[in-house]
């Protein structure tokens, strides 16, 4: 069967990272907006202690997808996939007009609406990881690189949007004659958080929207590659069973007992090493280093900061981009990069213990080396996320499956590794706008 047009694949790959790029932008959206709802929330400050918990029982929606999952396996890949996004939608939507609703619990005023919706959007971006992965299954390698990207999308747009809302501008005042600072003046920000909720809601409903384009799309589009005659079939080719990603009627064909022998690759130890390079950089990436990530930036300075966050979000789809070109496919190789990333985590984690005063801090070295770390470190655990996942997906759903599950067993890991230090026994200490805090 003849390849595709060109311009097919190219739409294909982008309706793919559109289709990524709904998997966490609700979560991340909401953490890069914490400085300005923090305002108004009763909680304050020890909101992003609450959004860690939040985040963690969210990994419940694994549980309620694996029982979907053996209540009706005849349903498909199609209906989870809609029920995570029709509830990242609602949730942002709802959010839009209700963030700021406090309520009394025990006496004591809580923004109940806020938290809800959060545990509700924490449960759908769980999920997503366990439902969004195993339906490429389908398709060639090359688009899972393009679902890391739009992954990389939905922490970078989210971010890239609040700081067009100018979050956390401000300006310190000249010292008085004594040498003493008055208090910073904060700006205000562009538009409102209320607004910020409406744009998110834009952005999953697109990438709800690129989905159905996808399986619109799905009969001019080329199989997954399964090594033996006719492997790069179309999608709409004539074939004995239904169509890969069009609604099977039922699913009683399982994919593990299937006669490939790629299938059962999940049982070698190449497979569980590039299952564990999975679960330790997203435990560092998506649990330990967000946590500290204000600790070891801000001491240098709210530029430094941002850019921190800009260049460090910008870093997860660049790896992707590098991903498509050159995939690198040496365990040990991966293994390599993977301990580079720690490296360079291990100095971000120093720069937060000794905060807020780390070394080189008021200098301009301080600054580059800071956010040179963080996009290194970053950049090398995204290369590292699509390369193993790449691997992975010779063992067709199940391995994708996999996958997903080591993704967000490793993010909850990370998080509640971070809890303790940071939430209760106050490891790290943050600065004061427009104070030094580092004279001898």
């Amino acid at each position: 069967m003849a390849a595709p047009p060109l311009g097919l694949l190219v739409l294909a790959h982008l309706l793919v990272a559109l289709f990524g790029m709904g998997s966490w932008a609700a979560i991340n959206g909401i953490w890069v907006e914490l400085p300005v709802v923090v305002k108004d929330l009763p909680e304050g400050w020890s909101l992003p202690s609450y959004l860690s918990v939040l985040v963690a029982l969210g990994n419940l929606g694994l549980l309620v997808v694996t029982l979907w999952r053996r209540l009706a396996p005849d349903k498909g890949e199609q209906a989870p996939i809609r029920a995570v996004q029709a509830l990242s939608v609602m949730g942002t939507a709802l959010l839009a007009p209700l963030w700021h609703r406090v309520s009394p619990v025990a006496g004591q005023p809580h923004s109940v609406a806020f938290l809800t919706l959060t545990l509700l959007l924490a449960l759908a971006c769980c999920a997503s990881n366990i439902t969004f992965l195993p339906f490429l299954s389908h398709l060639p390698p090359p688009f899972l690189r393009s679902f890391f990207l739009g992954q990389g999308l939905s922490a970078l747009l989210p971010c890239m949007l609040a700081l067009a809302q100018g979050v956390g501008r401000l300006e310190c005042p000249p010292a008085t004659s004594n040498g003493t600072m008055g208090p910073p003046h904060y700006f205000p920000e562009r538009f409102s958080a209320s607004s910020f909720f409406w744009a998110l809601t834009a952005l999953l409903v697109i990438s709800a929207a690129a989905f159905q384009s996808l399986l619109l799309l799905s009969p001019s589009l080329p199989l997954a590659p399964t090594g033996g005659p006719g492997s790069h079939r179309r999608v709409g080719a004539p074939q004995a069973g239904p169509l890969p990603l069009q609604e099977p009627p039922s699913q009683a064909a399982d994919t593990t007992s299937s006669t490939d022998p790629k299938a059962h690759r999940l049982l070698s130890a190449h497979s569980a090493c590039l299952l564990g390079l999975l679960t330790v950089t997203n435990a560092l990436t998506n649990g330990v280093l967000p946590a500290v990530q204000s600790f070891s930036c801000l001491p240098y300075g709210h530029l430094a900061y941002h850019l921190a966050v800009v260049l460090g979000s910008a870093a997860n789809p660049l790896a992707c981009f590098l991903a498509m070109g050159v995939l690198c496919r040496s365990l040990a190789s991966l293994a390599s990069l993977c301990l580079l990333g720690v490296f360079f985590g291990a100095y971000l984690m120093a720069l937060a213990i000794l905060s807020p005063c780390p070394p080189l801090v008021d200098t301009s070295a301080g600054v580059v080396l800071v956010v040179v770390s963080w996009v290194l470190c970053l950049g090398l655990f995204s290369y590292v996320k699509v390369a193993a996942s790449s691997l992975l997906h010779g063992g067709g759903r199940p391995a994708l499956l996999a996958a997903g599950v080591a993704i967000q067993v490793g993010s909850l890991l990370g998080a509640v590794a971070m809890f303790l230090p940071t939430s209760i026994y106050q490891v790290f200490h943050s600065g004061k706008d427009c104070v030094d805090m580092c004279d001898p």
